[in-house]
């Protein structure tokens, strides 16, 4: 459009995107390369925190076992063990997971199957 032509009535814009499922919710994704602007992941940030909490709690000697502590939160101890899983992260993970820079395939569905112990390969793995 220049300065001597008329405004369009409807004006029709082609945005490429697709649809995915996050952590439960359906969440736009653009293509590779676009730039895109992150929200944390609540259900990650929430799962993070209890697993800290209640790494806490047996480190400090409050319950002898997780089948006591997952009583206790209500919860199954299967489930317990996974997420606890999540206290492992690097540091680094748990900085952009926090700030929702962690990589499109972190969420807590991968975060509670089994990964890497070594940092550096949770870092390849997880990104």
């Amino acid at each position: 459009m220049t300065r001597g032509m008329p405004i369009p009535e409807i004006v029709t814009l082609h945005i490429p995107f697709r649809v995915v499922k996050r952590g439960g919710r359906k969440e736009m994704q653009l293509p590779d390369g676009a730039a895109q602007q992150r929200r944390t992941d609540n259900t990650l940030v929430k799962a993070l925190a209890r697993a800290f909490r209640w790494k806490k709690m047996l480190d400090a000697g409050e319950f002898a076992t997780i089948a006591e502590l997952a009583e206790r939160e209500g919860i199954a101890p299967s489930y317990m063990t996974r997420v606890l899983r999540l206290s492992l992260l690097a540091p680094d993970i748990v900085g952009a997971i926090l700030d929702g820079k962690q990589g499109q395939a972190l969420t807590l569905a991968r975060g509670v199957e089994p990964f890497p112990l070594v940092w550096s390969d949770q870092r390849v793995e997880l990104s």
